[in-house]
């Protein structure tokens, strides 16, 4: 059945190329808008080990071009909103839950839970759904993944969109604990720093992954509050205070909060699982491939030079900064590069 757009939205004519096909949008003032909201027409599970349970959605044109949606985190699960990205009579739009988060099964369960797993669930699911190349989007975490999927599996990827580049190496991780969030959001930090006076460890994500496994359910809530809200007010450039209280002090959003938090400190206390540079030595592997990046210039969680890193490894790559930007997808200058990345790959 033809879908419709909502409003009607204008291709950029021009891009002001700046250096080595990396591009700024700091002149863009045209917008264009989400795609419709749509429905999955199947949804199911993939058992994908004798622990886990693989929640998956498709939704679009069961003929069109497959897009798999590699949602960040790790540990958030993806959510309605990420369908509306693509064109859904272009796409064969698969989105999934990583496992242990989302719908997938056991909720929070770290067992048989690392980045080689999750690369291959990725390939199960390809072939569950008899698919051949597939299009990677990934943002933040996902993009990691999206990354150590393509360098394992290259000849089943066909092009990439990245947003938020995380490599998930010690660097990046130090940006968010040490590095760059502390400097620009001092306040936040320093209520963090304060939940940890007597730890000389503080600065290690294996103490953070601690307190969030606490056994005392008073103090396993409170550090992982006060853990979430940090990140969560450096992603976006303007977070709003009231808005976080409002989030954070409800009861029914605990569990998701809480499934961020454990699954992302067990991965950075693990490294993501990855040898050190690995996804930048790697990149070789997928230099013939298509990739458009997109990142916020003042995105505090994944600054642009860890993007612009990248890019420089990928000849087939186009990097953007987006100016007045964080690093949350729903922010109107990301938003609006990755809709016309879609459209530029369909």
């Amino acid at each position: 059945m033809k879908k419709k757009r909502r409003k009607e939205f204008i291709l950029l004519t021009a891009i002001l190329v700046v250096f080595c096909g990396c591009s700024s949008n700091d002149s863009i003032t045209e917008t264009v808008n989400l795609w419709p909201s749509i429905e999955p027409f199947q949804t199911g599970f993939l058992k994908v080990s004798d622990v886990h349970e693989m929640y998956y959605e498709m939704s679009g044109n069961p003929d069109g071009k497959p897009v798999f949606v590699i949602h960040g985190g790790p540990g958030i699960g993806c959510y309605p909103e990420m369908r509306r990205f693509f064109n859904p009579e272009k796409y064969l739009i698969v989105m999934y839950d990583q496992r242990g988060c989302g719908k997938s099964r056991p909720v929070g369960e770290l067992k048989e839970n690392t980045t080689q797993f999750l690369v291959k669930d990725i390939e199960l699911l390809r072939k569950e759904l008899e698919l051949k190349q597939i299009i990677l989007f990934g943002g933040s975490w996902g993009s990691t993944l999206s990354l150590a999927y393509a360098e394992t599996y290259p000849e089943n990827v066909s092009a990439m969109v990245l947003r938020g580049v995380f490599l998930g190496g010690e660097e990046d991780i130090n940006n968010v604990m040490v590095n760059v969030v502390p400097k620009f959001y001092p306040e936040e930090y320093n209520k963090l720093y304060e939940a940890f006076p007597d730890d000389s460890l503080f600065f290690l994500p294996v103490t953070w992954l601690k307190k969030v496994q606490s056994n005392d359910p008073v103090e396993r809530e409170a550090y992982t509050k006060i853990i979430s809200r940090y990140e969560y007010k450096a992603s976006g450039l303007h977070m709003d205070d009231e808005m976080l209280d409002e989030y954070y002090n409800s009861k029914d959003n605990f569990e998701e909060y809480y499934t961020l938090a454990l699954i992302e400190m067990y991965y950075f206390a693990n490294n993501c699982f990855l040898e050190k540079d690995q996804l930048l030595k790697d990149a070789y592997k997928i230099e013939h491939i298509p990739a458009i990046i997109v990142n916020g210039r003042y995105d505090m969680v994944c600054p642009p030079y860890i993007a612009y890193k990248l890019h420089k490894k990928l000849p087939e790559s186009r990097l953007i900064i987006v100016e007045k930007t964080g690093h949350l997808m729903s922010e109107k200058g990301i938003e609006t590069e990755l809709l016309r990345a879609m459209m530029e790959l369909e």
